[in-house]
């Protein structure tokens, strides 16, 4: 996939000139709650014009161009709603910071089958053409990026599960060694080697949101769900149903419509927890202790 030609702009203000009009400021800005990550506002500009904009600091601009990357990726599947992006850059004027500028979303009243519309719309992404988004292999992605504010890696790989131990796992619990004594490690070590016995290969390969829990999914100005803060990847669609269930779940007709699709392969119950071992390790690895016993959890399901 090529590399996505945002604009850069080297300020706040010439950016907003640029795309909106030399006569256009900023005239209120207004806080939006939301992730921990970075911040987020509105910007009220003097003709009326909203704008979504999330800033970090000035050296995290590559949260931005990673995140635009993977919203791109997402709006070109033609199947789900997706923020319009209008560019990303850095500010001296304003204290030092990055920023990424996207349509602000209104938020209309959702359509009456909001949820199942949206699983048979996310289903049809992950039934896209996926040969684009990487290349040298059938999993990964062409630009590594970020899972919160950790980094992702997405080399390419021809499968799956090694993709999931050598990009997923592996990492995360390398990240996490602290935690580990030397019974954990060899059980740790076990799993990495016998994944495939629990594991199995999709029968195509889906571009995965990456991070879908209810916070990144939000009514978008047409009354559907849309996707924002994507860690995207080319996976098994499994690991994104997989998280939709860890951090208390969508509706049950959502869970009913996604299966009417066909994409769940037998048994995905039985590795849903390996899937989400990833999230919760990242979670471990970003906020600690307190995600321990759930990751122990799971290393005692699949290792005895």
């Amino acid at each position: 996939m090529p590399i996505l030609s945002l604009p850069i702009f080297p300020s706040l203000d010439s950016a907003i000139a640029s795309i909106f009009g030399n006569n256009n400021r900023i005239l209120h800005t207004s806080p939006v709650a939301g992730g921990d990550i970075n911040e987020a506002c509105r910007l009220e500009l003097t003709d009326g014009t909203r704008v979504f904009m999330k800033a970090n600091r000035k050296d995290n601009l590559s949260f931005f161009t990673a995140e635009a990357a993977g919203l791109e990726a997402v709006s070109r599947t033609g199947v789900i709603g997706t923020p319009e992006l209008l560019c990303y850059g850095t500010d001296e004027d304003r204290g030092g910071f990055s920023f990424l500028l996207m349509e602000w979303i209104q938020g209309e009243r959702r359509i009456s089958n909001y949820w199942e519309t949206f699983a048979h719309q996310l289903a049809a992404m992950h039934r896209a053409p996926t040969q684009n988004f990487v290349s040298g292999g059938t999993y990964g992605f062409d630009q590594n990026n970020y899972i919160g504010a950790r980094p992702q890696t997405n080399t390419a790989n021809d499968s799956w599960v090694a993709f999931f131990r050598d990009c997923r796992l592996e990492p995360q619990f390398r990240s996490a060694e602290h935690y580990w004594g030397n019974g954990d490690l060899k059980r740790i070590g076990w799993l990495l080697d016998h994944l495939g016995d629990f594991l199995v290969e999709p029968e195509n390969p889906s571009l995965l949101h990456g991070d879908l829990w209810s916070g990144n999914v939000i009514e978008g100005n047409d009354g559907r769900a849309w996707l924002i803060d994507p860690a995207v990847y080319v996976g098994h669609a499994e690991a994104d149903i997989a998280m939709t269930e860890l951090f208390g779940g969508f509706p049950q007709g959502f869970y009913s419509a996604y299966r009417e699709t066909g994409l769940l392969q037998p048994d995905y119950e039985g590795r849903r927890d390996l899937y989400n071992l990833y999230q919760l390790l990242n979670h471990l690895n970003l906020f600690g202790r307190s995600y321990l016993s759930s990751v122990r959890r799971i290393l005692d399901k699949y290792v005895k």
